[in-house]
């Protein structure tokens, strides 16, 4: 399987596996554009070329909420890819208070691939945060949602100056609008 190929395979793939998902927000998008845009800033902000994590960005999230087994994204798209998806997968079974203290806590010892794929993660997310809130998420619980996101990007940062750069920029806007909400 030749580069370009592996990377429209994973979207392929991805897509088919978030078939049906949405994105929490209130715009109720596709799930399947939360990996596209993680991949795509990847991609054209940090302009890394890597097809592995890119492969590995498009399904960062089929492990963790799609039922895919590690043994067949291996099969499908190698060893590296699965090892980057499952750096960045949360143990569900787990509580997330948990999960939320284990990422920051591991976000330091990530492999570069997975750091900036959890990086360009927690960019689409904070935009997310403010752009198309979750239902039921108030101002504070935004507030730290962005904090929390900050907690585990400072142990990321290196990883991409393009991305460390970007996500400072969507925190000091989100700060900004939440600052606005009474």
């Amino acid at each position: 399987m030749n580069n370009l190929n592996k990377t429209l395979h994973a979207a392929r793939f991805a897509a088919e596996k978030h078939t049906g998902h949405f994105r929490k927000g209130s715009k109720r998008e596709p799930y399947i554009n939360h990996p596209i845009e993680v991949a795509n800033l990847i991609a054209n902000v940090a302009l890394i070329d890597d097809e592995d994590i890119l492969a590995a960005a498009l399904l960062h999230d089929t492990v963790e909420d799609c039922e895919v087994s590690p043994d067949e994204m291996t099969e499908k798209f190698g060893q590296a890819v699965t090892d980057y998806v499952l750096e960045v997968t949360d143990d569900k079974s787990l509580p997330k208070k948990t999960r939320k203290m284990l990422q920051i806590e591991h976000a330091p010892h990530l492999s570069y691939g997975a750091k900036v794929i959890k990086l360009a993660d927690k960019i689409s997310n904070v935009r997310d945060v403010i752009a198309s809130p979750a239902e039921g998420w108030d101002k504070q619980r935004r507030q730290e949602y962005v904090q929390w996101a900050m907690s585990v990007v400072e142990g990321l940062r290196g990883s991409s100056d393009q991305l460390d750069e970007l996500f400072d920029e969507v925190v000091a806007l989100a700060n900004e609008k939440l600052d606005e909400i009474d």
